[in-house]
């Protein structure tokens, strides 16, 4: 069991999501940046869909009321146990009693504190995730707060001190020339994109949209030059996913996230690729997002690097473990 002795807002429990019931009003939600949250269960040897604490806001401090190992991806930030740093991307074991405390991230906005076994909240529809909109999931379907439990299955691993190099130095950028308050992203060109005009097509791709203080979960609200229609449309209302952007009457767009409308109506221009998300979910208020075309050939083949930047941790970790357990079971022979 954890302890959060003190928390900010719209820190909540997450895992991959809950798909399959848009078609009742339900949205996904889980994670924003569904690759970090993958990665410490990876490291952690979890199901690839056990819950975690999603970290939108710092600092954060919880106590370990039992031995636990843990993994922080998602962010480079300070991360202390009992004042020891410790790093990200590391997996690490606590005692009883030990605080864990993160400060604000130096890079990436999104912090996942992933623990042996899991967080154990009570599964609804399939998933452990906070729907904070429905107020439910999660823990009790709101944000933690500080004096909240969680129960963890009280798990070890044998060894730590291992960890997985972080997706941005792993998988290639997205554009050559790199600036730490742009994040380069692929999207499609959406159904409606004919309905736009060709100086609205051409400044769609042009622009480096800021995300504005009007941003959530829900979506990143882009402020820019507007984008025009060649006339005005009324459209039937359409399922929704993350990463579409939709371009609303006044004409600034709005990228959908991981707790986007189950439908809508606005006009869609475009659609950041899968394999491109958990970029955008790194991105911060006030920070600039680039758009740049590619097809759906190149944006399927996106997902390749990722697959495998995934399955060659899965193999590292593996190796390390077993290489570990044998140092140890030669070391215990020697000893007899």
């Amino acid at each position: 069991m954890i302890t959060i002795l003190e928390t900010s807002a719209l820190n909540t429990v997450q895992d991959l999501g809950r798909p399959g019931y848009r078609n009742l009003g339900v949205g996904t939600s889980g994670a924003m940046d569904a690759l970090a949250l993958q990665v410490g269960n990876i490291l952690l040897g979890n199901q690839i869909d056990d819950a975690c604490i999603e970290l939108q806001t710092y600092p954060f401090v919880l106590r370990f009321d039992a031995p636990a190992t843990f993994a922080v991806t998602g962010i480079d930030a300070l991360i202390e146990l009992d004042g020891r740093t410790v790093l990200p991307w590391m997996v690490e074991t606590a005692a009883a009693g030990q605080v864990l405390r993160i400060g604000p991230p130096k890079a990436g906005a999104r912090g996942y504190i992933c623990l042996a076994g899991g967080i154990e909240v009570p599964v609804v529809l399939g998933s452990r995730s906070t729907q904070l909109r429905g107020s439910f999931g999660g823990l009790d379907g709101r944000p933690l707060e500080a004096g909240d439990t969680l129960g963890t299955t009280g798990t070890t691993l044998d060894i730590a001190g291992y960890g997985a190099l972080p997706p941005a130095s792993a998988l290639d950028a997205v554009a050559e020339a790199q600036d730490s308050k742009v994040i380069h992203l692929r999207a499609l060109p959406a159904t409606d994109y004919a309905l736009f005009t060709p100086e609205a097509q051409k400044r769609l791709w042009e622009t480096a949209w800021r995300i504005t203080p009007q941003s959530n979960r829900v979506g990143y609200r882009l402020s820019g030059t507007p984008l025009e229609l060649r006339h005005r449309v009324e459209l039937r209302s359409y399922g929704v996913i993350a990463g579409l952007v939709q371009v609303p009457p006044a004409g600034e767009p709005i990228v959908q996230l991981a707790d986007a409308n189950t439908v809508g109506g606005y006009p869609r221009i475009a659609t950041v690729i899968e394999a491109d998300l958990w970029r955008l979910a790194q991105a911060r208020i006030g920070m600039r997002i680039r758009l740049h075309e590619c097809s759906f050939a190149e944006g399927v083949a996106a997902m390749q690097p990722v697959n495998a930047y995934l399955d060659d941790l899965r193999t590292l970790v593996a190796r390390y473990r077993s290489s570990a357990r044998c140092r140890a079971g030669m070391k215990s022979g020697a000893k007899a």
